[in-house]
């Protein structure tokens, strides 16, 4: 029987599709025995780097207006509540570097769907930094200190790596899962990725 291969989940918290993969992902690989290593980024100088300003899903209006119709039908299909954010996408900077903390801690996976329950659920706005602190603490953590770490110029420095990583080996959009070498982009390819990381 083949051993298997730990998946790298790469996700933006103001990435819609990146929701519905962050609260399926580990219950998903923990069924087939897959590790999951969680690598959070930002979306945002990926999209620069193409001469967008903005999330495709605002610049192509059709576009858009076909992803929020998808999202009530994904989220209904998963049974995860989803309510259309007012300000889409969101920034998550102070929420991104918590959670590259988190990334190699036990809270990480906990803390990354609260934070995304906060922006697809209930509308909050996780680019405040009094609510990232407020989600720490509610999860008995320490969040003062937690919340000072995140703002290190070694943690801005991770993340600054991270995102750069991102782009050298070719992510261009989230949810994005690597399993090796092999890529696979979307909420909608979250199983076959797993399946893959189990089966290889």
């Amino acid at each position: 029987m083949s051993t298997p291969t730990p998946i790298e989940f790469w996700y933006d918290f103001g990435s819609n599709y990146s929701y519905l993969a962050v609260m399926r992902i580990e219950a998903l690989a923990t069924a087939h025995g897959v590790p999951v290593v969680w690598r959070p980024f930002l979306l945002g100088p990926i999209f620069k780097s193409f001469g967008w300003d903005n999330s495709p899903f605002v610049l192509q209006k059709e576009k858009g207006e076909y992803v929020w119709k998808d999202m009530v039908r994904e989220g209904a299909k998963y049974g995860l509540p989803f309510r259309r954010p007012t300000t889409f996408p969101r920034t998550a900077v102070q929420a991104t570097r918590v959670a590259l903390l988190g990334s190699q801690a036990s809270w990480g996976a906990e803390f990354s769907r609260r934070i995304m329950l906060l922006n697809f659920a209930l509308d909050q706005d996780i680019g405040n930094d009094a609510l990232v602190g407020a989600v720490l603490k509610d999860m008995g953590l320490p969040h003062e200190a937690l919340m000072a770490a995140a703002r290190a110029d070694e943690v801005k420095v991770r993340l600054r790596d991270q995102v750069a990583h991102a782009h050298r080996i070719g992510i261009f959009g989230a949810p994005t899962c690597f399993v090796g070498t092999e890529m696979f982009w979307g909420n909608d390819r979250l199983d076959d990725a797993v399946k893959f990381a189990a089966g290889r």
